[in-house]
């Protein structure tokens, strides 16, 4: 993972973490299930775009390299075991 990419990630992490122990201080207070909802989901979508940073990072550097290196049907694979794991 290239310095910027893994800054980024880093710095988006910290943030879901901070958010997430605010929903765990939600529930412990016994919160409204819907603000907690809308918690959470801001959690998943922080997720989404954290994961969405690390796949246009691999696709610009690990895919590039592997396709060079001949290596097409590993990259691929690997990418498509991925997300058929995510659709189960």
């Amino acid at each position: 993972m290239q310095d910027p990419v893994r800054s980024e990630v880093l710095k988006r992490l910290r943030f879901v973490e901070g958010h997430l122990e605010g929903v765990r201080r939600m529930i412990e207070k016994d919160e409204y299930c819907v603000d907690v909802l809308k918690q959470t989901h801001a959690v998943r979508k922080a997720i989404e775009k954290i994961e969405a940073i690390m796949l246009e990072g691999h696709l610009r550097t690990c895919v590039v390299e592997g396709m060079r290196d001949g290596r097409q049907d590993q990259v691929i694979g690997e990418l498509m075991d991925l997300y058929a794991q995510a659709n189960r």
